[in-house]
C-alpha cells in the first residue's frame, strides 16, 4: 500500500511556532539561568549581594558539581 503525505480526515496536525513567540520566553529562561549561575558560581565571594553563608550552604553541592572551588 501506497502512503500519502496528506494526512488522514479527522487527524490533527501541529502548528509550528514562531521565533517571535519564543524569544521573550527564552530571554526569561537565558536571564533565570545566569543568576542561578551568579548565586552558584560567585555569591558568598568578593561579588556576595546576600550576607552570611546562608546561600552558600544551599548551594553547596552543586558548587562543586559544577566545578566551582568555595573551600
Amino acid at each position: 500500500m501506497a502512503q500519502s503525505a496528506v494526512p488522514a480526515p479527522g487527524a490533527s496536525t501541529v502548528a509550528p511556532i514562531s521565533a517571535k513567540a519564543i524569544a521573550p520566553w527564552a530571554v526569561f529562561f537565558g536571564i533565570l539561568m545566569l543568576v542561578l549561575l551568579y548565586f552558584v558560581g560567585a555569591e558568598q565571594g568578593a561579588t556576595a549581594l546576600i550576607s552570611g553563608e546562608g546561600v552558600h550552604e544551599w548551594v553547596h553541592d552543586g558548587r562543586h558539581l559544577l566545578g566551582f572551588p568555595c573551600h
